[in-house]
């Protein structure tokens, strides 16, 4: 079966170019042993390897592996993305980190899907029992954020934090990709979920590093550039909700504290408590101003959003009868 699913892909990929990316920072131990490969999975495929100012051999090693070798100057795993999206040309993409812990042999089978299902995005769901290579607090810390892309966008990938991915052209040239750093895997999935692009997940096995390769990933710093991607993004994609939740927030407790006032104020005649009345009502035009505000940033949002939908349209699927 697995042959034969391979033998298909081989068919597939007749006519297609692939550009296998790879974003690297020190991985001089590691980036040869990815380079071979990708090479040996993908024996077509144009891989190159983008440094990211590193301070050892890592570029030497990738180009005595056989890979293209560029430099990005600009600091951050999203600096790197967005100028491999720009600069490389082909019909699909296939990106994975330097350090030798995707699988590369499963490459073809990604392939095959977003070829077989005409899908823009298939994303690498890692699946390991070594707990040094996949730790429980980064297991944990998907889990938080896939729960709370979820909640936040209505779906979600099991796997939001994977850099192993195969990407169509229609994606890669119309994603903006404005993040700087490792939260950019999180605005990868929230770009293909908010326009309802058609994407997938495949099951593959996730490594140690070699001996000599170290994690560039702080568990808590970058997990929180994280939560706080997620958040902007829906104050951005979700305006109505966003500034909502906030008007109403303060206009039931402009209602909570201008209650009593009221009473008093039917009873007596008075209005005893001067400040507490012009806080409510400060607060209840604040919650007013709140809700236009969510209503006008949605109408933004939306005509945005058309526009990248055109310009996602703009290019063609890649699939069986068209590349």
């Amino acid at each position: 079966m697995a042959a034969a699913r391979l033998g298909e892909a081989a068919n597939l990929l007749d006519g297609l170019s692939i550009a296998v990316l790879l974003p690297c920072y020190n991985e001089e131990a590691a980036i040869g042993q990815t380079v071979a490969g990708f090479r040996a999975a993908l024996p077509n495929a144009s891989i190159y390897v983008y440094d990211n100012n590193s301070r050892d051999a890592t570029a030497a090693r990738a180009r005595d592996a056989g890979a293209i070798v560029r430099a990005e100057r600009v600091q951050g795993k999203g600096a790197v993305v967005r100028r491999m999206f720009a600069d490389v040309d082909a019909d699909i993409y296939v990106m994975a980190d330097g350090d030798a812990t995707y699988d590369a042999a499963s490459a073809p089978a990604l392939v095959a899907r977003l070829l077989d299902e005409r899908l823009d995005m298939v994303v690498g769901a890692r699946v390991t029992e070594a707990d040094a290579a996949y730790r429980r607090g980064h297991r944990f810390g998907n889990a938080l954020l896939t729960g709370m892309l979820a909640r936040l966008f209505g779906r979600s990938f099991t796997d939001i934090l994977s850099g192993y991915r195969v990407f169509s052209r229609r994606f890669v040239k119309s994603y903006p990709a404005l993040s700087t750093g490792f939260e950019i895997e999180t605005d990868i999935s929230v770009h293909a979920l908010e326009l309802r692009m058609p994407v997938a997940e495949v099951e593959t096995p996730y490594f140690e590093r070699p001996e000599g390769s170290a994690s560039k990933l702080s568990t808590y710093r970058d997990g929180w550039r994280i939560m706080r991607t997620i958040m902007t993004l829906y104050r951005i994609e979700r305006p109505l909700l966003f500034f909502g939740a906030i008007g109403a927030a303060l206009a039931l407790l402009a209602v909570a504290l201008g209650i009593p006032l009221a009473i008093t104020y039917a009873r007596t005649g008075l209005v005893p408590r001067l400040p507490t009345a012009v806080l409510a009502t400060g607060l209840g035009i604040v919650a007013v101003l709140c809700g236009f505000a969510g209503l006008i940033l949605d109408t933004v949002v939306r005509g945005r959003r058309e526009l990248r939908r055109l310009l996602y349209l703009h290019h063609p699927a890649s699939g069986r009868d068209g590349t």
